[in-house]
């Protein structure tokens, strides 16, 4: 086991209290909503589909420009155009 030396310890102490102070301090609500960090809890179900590879890879490839993971993107595309249908 690696043994951390004193001042070590209290450096990391040391910015965790200063992590905790601003913590404290500061009114995190304002940041959290505009960064849009709060959606709605939604229950969900695991399920299986079977896609082509050159869908997956345009799916992957949209999703990327937008930040997003080919499944999210899959389950963003569905939610907005199942009425249609």
């Amino acid at each position: 086991m690696k043994k951390r030396s004193l001042k070590a310890v209290q450096r990391k102490a040391s910015k965790r209290d200063l992590q905790v102070e601003e913590f404290d301090k500061r009114d995190l609500g304002e940041d959290i909503r505009a960064a849009g960090g709060l959606r709605p809890i939604r229950k969900t179900l695991p399920t299986s589909i079977v896609l082509e590879q050159d869908l997956i890879d345009k799916l992957r490839k949209k999703a990327a420009k937008r930040g997003l993971g080919y499944q999210t993107m899959l389950k963003v595309i569905v939610r907005e155009h199942v009425d249609e249908y």
